[in-house]
């Protein structure tokens, strides 16, 4: 526990909240933006869709840097540091002359997000035990979920009306407020160490530690394919639903809110459940409700069978099962790690985000034109999630 000063749970949920949006912003706001990218830079999909790949990559590696800084030097001034380049790279990609360089500036963009979403995580472990960080991770995804469900409609509206590059300077802003919003509201969670030494074979020791253990990769998994598959269906629903079924871009962001509500709401049942049963039931079932959810995406989805009800239903259905998942994998993966709770968030937040980035790029390396390549990774991805946590989940549970 930490000795953090007195702080309310609304105020530090909120923040923590807005904190955590900056990579969903990043994402669900320029959704709509992908395929105007193929036309303004004179690309094809596969490329526009590197924009997304890249800031998955750098997302996924830049977690495994604010571990050991936030670990080393306390939570605040590494996550205020990531803020800052997050904005900073904001104004890059508004200003990117080709597709390249705003590719190249979405990776640096998203090594500045992740720090909100690595340092989060570890203040909810330096201030609460298990159980009641898992109540809060559930809260936690009701607050940053407005998000998502906002961020694809403002993002068509921003795109009609200003062009793509007004989504960017609007980031940049939002990222310079957080960045002052954690100076004057947030606790300092974990002082700085100085006994503890920052160096890359000292990181790189925790690291293999945490992967080394099963209970840690059984929880991370788990949450990590759930994710994979949820970014893949991020990566592959504009074209899918834009190009392929004609949704206009301004209704695309109906669609998407659909999903990110069923995600939202399952995380809120998540608190119900948790009182009958145990974090990792609630897993299994969530992960076994998620493989019917794929199976059957890919049944009616690459066939086309029902037409766009064959997309939506069985996505709103694996939408609401990531609810469950992340909250109590996220929890449970971090539960032994007290004093290393900087490190064990980051290569959570790797994992999830590299087998995203992975996800995300098979996507488009599959792309024909139709809504099989998206159906494909979603299923293979609900079909490792059961395999991996069945395979390592451990026989105890920290509760």
């Amino acid at each position: 526990m930490s000795t953090a000063r007195p702080v309310s749970r609304l105020s530090l949920l909120l923040t923590l909240g807005a904190l955590t949006a900056a990579a969903p912003l990043s994402v669900d706001m320029y959704l709509p933006s992908l395929p105007t990218l193929t036309q303004v830079f004179g690309v094809d999909a596969a490329r526009a869709q590197l924009t997304l790949a890249s800031f998955f990559i750098g997302f996924a590696g830049g977690q495994s840097i604010y571990g050991p800084l936030a670990d080393r030097f306390g939570r605040k001034r590494p996550l205020m540091a990531g803020l800052l380049l997050f904005a900073l790279a904001s104004v890059g990609c508004a200003l990117a002359p080709t597709i390249g360089v705003l590719i190249a500036l979405r990776l640096v963009q998203a090594i500045g997000a992740c720090a909100g979403g690595v340092i989060s995580r570890a203040m909810v472990r330096d201030l609460f035990p298990p159980a009641e960080a898992a109540n809060l991770f559930s809260s936690l995804m009701l607050v940053m979920g407005v998000a998502p469900l906002l961020a694809p409609l403002l993002g068509g509206w921003l795109l009609d009306l200003f062009g793509w590059a007004s989504i960017f300077w609007l980031l940049a802003i939002l990222g310079g407020a957080a960045c002052i919003a954690t100076f004057a509201l947030l606790p300092e969670t974990h002082q700085p160490d100085p006994s503890r030494p920052f160096a890359l074979g000292s990181a790189l020791r925790v690291y293999a530690r945490l992967l080394s253990d099963r209970y840690f990769l059984a929880y991370a998994l788990a949450g990590g394919l759930s994710m994979a598959g949820m970014f893949a269906y991020i990566a592959g629903v504009p074209f899918v639903l834009i190009d392929i079924y004609h949704v206009p871009p301004q209704q695309f962001g109906l669609f998407f809110a659909v999903n990110v509500i069923a995600l939202i709401g399952a995380a809120q049942f998540n608190r119900l459940a948790l009182k009958r049963l145990s974090q990792q039931q609630v897993i299994r079932r969530a992960l076994f409700v998620q493989l019917l959810a794929g199976l059957t995406l890919f049944a009616l989805g690459s066939t086309g069978t029902f037409g766009l009800y064959g997309i939506v239903v069985p996505l709103f259905v694996f939408a609401g099962s990531i609810g469950f998942v992340t909250p109590n994998s996220t929890t449970m993966a971090m539960a032994p790690y007290g004093r290393d709770a900087g490190s064990a968030s980051a290569l959570l937040g790797t994992i999830q985000f590299t087998l995203a980035a992975i996800m995300a790029s098979t996507v488009g390396a599959l792309e024909d034109h139709t809504a099989r390549p998206m159906t494909i990774v979603i299923a293979s991805c609900s079909i490792a999630g059961v395999i991996c946590f069945a395979v390592l989940r451990p026989r105890s549970a920290i509760v």
